[in-house]
C-alpha cells in the first residue's frame, strides 16, 4: 500500500463512473462534429440541387451526394468529391487520379466551391459526348475506307518477302548460337 491516507470504500467505483462521464462528452463531441460536417456538406447539396435536376438521364457516371465515412465525403462522381478542411469550415474539391490527388478549388464560401463543381461536371458531359461521337465518327469512317483503299501494286509484296526472308534468316542464326553455346558449356 503507497504510504498516505487510506482508501475508502467506493472510491474505485466513483472513479470509474467519472471516466465513463468524462469518456462519453468526448465521444458526444465527436459525434457533433461529425453531424456539423454532415450538416456544411448538405448545405453543398443544397446549393448544387439544381444542377442534378438538370443531369441528363443517360450521364450515369455521377454520384451527387453524401456518403458517410472518415471523413465524410460529397461525392460527385467515382473519383471526385468535397471534403471539408481541418479547420471544418473550408471546402475542398478534390479529384484522385494516377497522380496522386488533386484540389480543383478551396474556399470557405459554399457558393464558390458548388460553382466550380457545376464547371466540373459541365466539362466531364461535354468530354463525354465527344467521345461518343469520335467513336460514331471511327465507325462510320472504317467501312468508306475499306471501298475507297487501292489495289496493292505488285512491288509492295518485295517487302513482304523480304521480311520474311531476314525473318527467317534470324532464326537460322538464334539456333545456331544456342546449339554453340550449349556445345563450349558441355565441354
Amino acid at each position: 500500500m503507497v504510504e498516505g491516507r487510506p482508501r475508502r470504500a467506493g472510491e474505485l467505483k466513483r472513479a470509474i463512473r467519472e471516466v465513463r462521464i468524462a469518456t462519453s462528452e468526448r465521444n458526444d463531441v465527436v459525434v457533433e462534429l461529425r453531424e456539423a460536417e454532415i450538416a456544411r456538406l448538405e448545405l453543398l447539396g443544397d446549393a448544387l440541387e439544381g444542377v442534378v435536376a438538370e443531369l441528363p438521364q443517360d450521364a450515369e457516371q455521377f454520384l451527387v451526394g453524401i456518403l458517410p465515412g472518415q471523413p465524410p465525403r460529397f461525392w460527385v462522381d467515382a473519383t471526385s468529391f468535397v471534403v471539408l478542411g481541418r479547420d471544418k469550415r473550408t471546402y475542398l474539391f478534390q479529384k484522385d487520379s494516377r497522380l496522386g490527388r488533386a484540389t480543383f478549388a478551396e474556399s470557405a464560401n459554399v457558393e464558390t466551391v458548388a460553382d466550380a463543381v457545376t464547371r466540373y461536371v459541365a466539362e466531364r458531359i461535354v468530354e463525354r459526348d465527344q467521345a461518343i461521337e469520335g467513336d460514331w465518327l471511327m465507325r462510320a469512317e472504317r467501312p468508306r475506307r475499306r471501298l475507297s483503299a487501292a489495289p496493292r501494286p505488285a512491288g509492295d509484296n518485295a517487302s513482304l518477302v523480304w521480311g520474311l526472308c531476314g525473318f527467317g534468316l534470324g532464326m537460322i542464326a538464334g539456333m545456331f548460337l544456342i546449339v554453340a553455346y550449349a556445345w563450349f558449356m558441355v565441354d
